[in-house]
C-alpha cells in the first residue's frame, strides 16, 4: 500500500471512526512518516475532545440582531442594485424570454426564417392522399397537367349547382 493512500485514512482512523485494515497496519509499522502522522493525529483528536466552547456572552443574541437591522437597512451597493427590484427582475425575464423565443423562430438575427411545414391535408394509411378531398383533388391536377391543359372538352363544361348545400 502507498503512503498517499494510508495518508488519506489516518484522520478516520485517530478519530476511531473506521477500523484498520490489515494492510494499513502493516503499512503504519513498516513506514516511520506515516506512523507519525498517525501519533500527531490521534494526539489533535485527543486535544480537541478536551477543548471547551467558551459561552457566549449575555448580550451576543442583542447585538447580532441589531447588527443585522443595520445590514438590511443599508442600500446594496453596485451595478446589479437594479436587479433585486421584482419589477425590473420581470422585466429582465420577459424581455429575455421574447428574445430567445424570437431568435429561435428565426425573427430576429436569422438568415433563413423557418417556414412551416406543409399542411398536405389527410393522407391515407398507405401514403397516398385520399381522392375527393381538395389537397387530392389539386395533387391530381398537378401530376395531370399536360392532360388537362390539351383536354379541350373541359372548356365546354358547365358548372351545376351543388344540391346537398344548405342555403
Amino acid at each position: 500500500m502507498k503512503c498517499n493512500d494510508v495518508r488519506e485514512l489516518l484522520p478516520d482512523l485517530a478519530a476511531g471512526l473506521s477500523a484498520a485494515t490489515p494492510e494499513t497496519n502493516a503499512h503504519i509499522q513498516s513506514c516511520a512518516g506515516c506512523a507519525d502522522k498517525l501519533a500527531e493525529f490521534s494526539q489533535t483528536m485527543a486535544l480537541l475532545d478536551q477543548w471547551q466552547a467558551p459561552a457566549p456572552s449575555p448580550y451576543f443574541d442583542t447585538r447580532l440582531h441589531a447588527r443585522l437591522r443595520e445590514e438590511a437597512a443599508k442600500q446594496p451597493a453596485g451595478w446589479l442594485q437594479w436587479i433585486r427590484r421584482p419589477a425590473l427582475a420581470m422585466s429582465l425575464a420577459l424581455a429575455l424570454v421574447v428574445g430567445i423565443t424570437l431568435f429561435e423562430k428565426g425573427g430576429i438575427g436569422s438568415h433563413s426564417p423557418v417556414q412551416p411545414a406543409p399542411d398536405n391535408g389527410p393522407v391515407a394509411t398507405n401514403g397516398a392522399v385520399e381522392p375527393g378531398t381538395a389537397v387530392g383533388d389539386l395533387q391530381a391536377l398537378d401530376n395531370n397537367l399536360d392532360l388537362y391543359s390539351d383536354f379541350d372538352v373541359l372548356d365546354d363544361l358547365q358548372v351545376q349547382p351543388d344540391v346537398t348545400a344548405n342555403p
